[in-house]
């Protein structure tokens, strides 16, 4: 996108940006956050995929740095910063309740928007029957859901050469794979009771990689995506109102106009 001023919102929330990866959209990422400005930014879970660098640095690139710094920037100008660490980057957990920069480290929140809506604000792993039952068939999961964005990275070379637009094939699988919608399903109920239970309005997560607004009985389900497929992130504009953007859409709109 083109130099322009930025959008300015009350509340951002971004999550799932898997820092160190090959997957990781931190190009995408930057371009969001240098066209928008927010009171408050929740970074809900795996900025940082500590699962990936165990393995090596290989796949740490200047972007990467440049995400972190731009995010430390924004604190330091003034925006309120709340980390919530999700199962990639669990490390964080041990540090809840201390600052970095600016950056408050939580385990979970409750944000209350502009017009008095009240919701949970958690990464979601910790809902996740699979992650708490069975850690190393989540790894393993992991490990072909990596495959699929290697085979996603090549796809969209060629897509682009050819001038296509960005377009997600593990997204695209998930739609197509009954026992992932199923996943999906059950994961959305028991975060929606928590909620419930909590006597809030809703719930906004991340974890699924999968953006969507949703209501379950009464129970507002929100899910800002991530930055490895989706490029999306929920944003609360100032009268209250919650907005899923899809950034790769907006620059495709920006360079049709150009």
């Amino acid at each position: 996108m083109e130099d322009t001023a930025a959008a300015q919102y009350r509340t951002i929330w971004i999550s799932d940006i898997h820092l160190g990866t090959r997957g990781c959209k931190a190009d995408f990422l930057l371009d969001f956050l240098k066209h928008t400005e927010s009171e408050t930014l929740y970074l809900v879970g795996d900025i940082i995929d500590g699962w990936a660098l165990k393995s090596g640095w290989q796949q740490w690139q200047q972007s990467h740095n440049d995400v972190v710094q731009k995010i430390l920037r924004k604190a330091r100008k003034g925006t309120k910063v709340l980390y919530i660490p999700g199962n990639h980057d669990e490390l964080a957990r041990g540090f809840i309740g201390m600052r970095f920069g600016g950056v408050a480290v939580a385990n979970a929140a409750v944000h209350k928007t502009v017009d008095g809506r009240k919701f949970l604000v958690t990464h979601g792993d910790q809902y996740d029957e699979v992650m708490r039952s069975a850690k190393w068939l989540a790894k393993l999961g992991t490990w072909a859901y990596d495959l699929t964005v290697i085979l996603n990275h090549w796809l969209n070379l060629f897509r682009r050469k050819f001038g296509y637009n960005y377009w997600s094939l593990s997204g695209y699988l998930k739609k197509k794979v009954k026992s992932a919608g199923g996943f999906i399903h059950d994961f959305k109920m028991i975060l929606t009771e928590e909620a419930r239970r909590k006597g809030l309005d809703g719930v906004i997560c991340g974890h699924i990689h999968n953006p969507e607004f949703d209501e379950i009985n009464e129970t507002l389900y929100i899910n800002d995506g991530d930055w490895v497929e989706s490029c999306t992130a929920l944003v609360e504009h100032m009268d209250g109102r919650l907005e899923l953007v899809r950034w790769v859409e907006v620059m495709a709109r920006e360079a049709a106009l150009a």
